[in-house]
């Protein structure tokens, strides 16, 4: 396993992801510590990986911290996976609101509480485009639902990228509830049918949170879960926007928990961001109508400026109005006046096309043979209800009837088809070339015009 090589294949193998560079990137970030970055893909409790080579023994895990206490502690997280750890007090009368939608900046002023030692740790991936985030997403939710529920009876669960995501929650004045599901931690599948799926829960959630759900063997997931440093699953996080590509990491949830445990932690940061989200709101609205009231200044001053240009304007677009009235006038006759006589003779040569192509069908048909054993005596009925007859040599063709009846000039289409009643026989293009005889059209036959459709 020294060989940087043999390190990524394995380090492939072990977690399922396919993305080269993702990977490299993951190695290198533990200075190609092939158990570190394979212990910081999983979360802390999963079962050990191993296969018939290596094995990881799994460390014995800590038991679940309780729920954080109040006052609510806010993180800063650079996205997409630059961490600023310290603990920013959430108090209502201390907080400076600035600007949190449209533009997406948020600015507070909070005091520090007790900032003690921290690192900060950075790496300049991005996080993925947003179609192949859209992707990723969109196979969460259907895989989820496969899983452990359906429309109705899970969390809505946005198909979108986190940023997407985010600036979806920021648009609509709510915050982000993110979900990273851990597929092969043991407690997921309990936590996500009775706790996550539970009627409270998902009703509490789809009434008053923007929901992201990922994968942490998807890229995207897997990023998300180093920027908001989770070390337990199941892990939930609640967060909202904040300036310079940062997000605010109001609170995190790792490990099981119940329904009402999770409900009890989902309220108090809703009560506590409420003024927040508020202030907010109405921030955007003041702003809105102060955009509003500018421009319908700025229109008036418009029309007014424009009222007396308007006048000489009317006036000479009034006349240039006439003068391609007239022009068009002039040449829509012209137009119209050609295309009648174009008309004229495309219908003259059309009819002596068919006059023509009568007189030669006509022609090819030859003289009517005089009545006799070898004679077949044939009757045409048209749609129109004419009937026409004529005798041909029982050695004709099936082509001989269509030719005597295009000689006729009795249709207005060329699409048709000659067919007998009893038995009812289409004779169509593959029989053209039968003789009269052979097609059982001997001695005499009565056929009827069908138009095709």
């Amino acid at each position: 396993m020294e060989d940087v090589s043999e390190k990524l294949e394995y380090f492939k193998s072990v977690t399922g992801l396919q993305d080269h560079d993702l990977c490299t990137e993951i190695l290198q970030a533990h200075n190609w510590d092939l158990e570190l970055a394979i212990s910081s893909f999983t979360s802390s409790t999963a079962p050990p990986l191993t296969n018939t080579a290596h094995h990881f023994p799994q460390q014995p895990q800590p038991p679940p911290p309780p729920p954080p206490p109040i006052p609510l502690a806010w993180k800063l997280i650079k996205l997409p996976v630059t961490v600023i750890s310290g603990s920013l007090g959430l108090l209502s009368g201390a907080i400076g609101l600035g600007l949190w939608a449209a533009g997406g900046v948020l600015s507070y002023s909070l005091g520090i509480i007790g900032l003690g030692s921290s690192s900060a740790s950075s790496s300049t991936a991005p996080l993925v485009s947003v179609s192949a985030a859209t992707s990723e997403a969109m196979d969460f939710v259907a895989e989820f639902e496969r899983g452990y529920g359906s429309i109705g009876t899970m969390p809505s669960f946005v198909s979108e990228g986190f940023m997407e995501a985010l600036q979806r929650s920021r648009n609509s004045f709510r915050l982000l509830f993110v979900y990273l599901h851990s597929p092969d931690h043991p407690d997921t599948p309990l936590f996500c049918e009775r706790t996550l799926c539970s009627e409270a829960v998902t009703a509490f959630v789809n009434d008053n949170f923007v929901a992201w759900g990922g994968s942490i063997r998807a890229s995207e997931g897997f990023k998300m879960s180093n920027s908001l440093r989770a070390s337990r699953f199941p892990f939930c996080a609640v967060v909202m926007a904040a300036a310079n590509q940062r997000i605010a990491l109001l609170q995190q949830v790792e490990g099981p928990k119940s329904p009402e445990e999770m409900l009890v932690i989902l309220r108090r940061v809703l009560e506590e961001s409420s003024p927040v989200l508020v202030a907010a709101r109405l921030d955007a609205e003041e702003r809105q109508t102060n955009v509003r009231l500018r421009e319908e200044q700025d229109a008036a001053y418009r029309a007014a400026l424009e009222a007396d240009q308007a006048r000489e304007r009317q006036r000479r677009e009034e006349e240039e109005r006439l003068a391609r009235e007239a022009a068009e006038a002039e040449r829509k006759r012209k137009e119209e006046e050609e295309a009648r006589e174009r008309a004229a003779q495309e219908a003259a040569e059309k009819q002596a096309a068919l006059a023509k192509l009568r007189e030669e069908k006509a022609q090819s048909l030859g003289e009517e043979p005089e009545k006799g054993p070898d004679v077949t005596q044939v009757l045409v009925r048209f749609p129109n209800g004419e009937r026409k007859g004529r005798r041909f040599n029982d050695t004709a063709t099936i082509q001989s009837l269509y030719d005597y009846v295009d000689s006729l000039g009795c249709l207005e289409t060329e699409s048709y088809s000659l067919v007998s009643n009893f038995p009812r026989v289409v004779y169509g293009q593959e029989k053209l070339t039968l003789l009269l005889k052979e097609a059982g059209l001997h001695p005499q036959a009565s056929l009827f015009v069908e138009l095709n459709s």
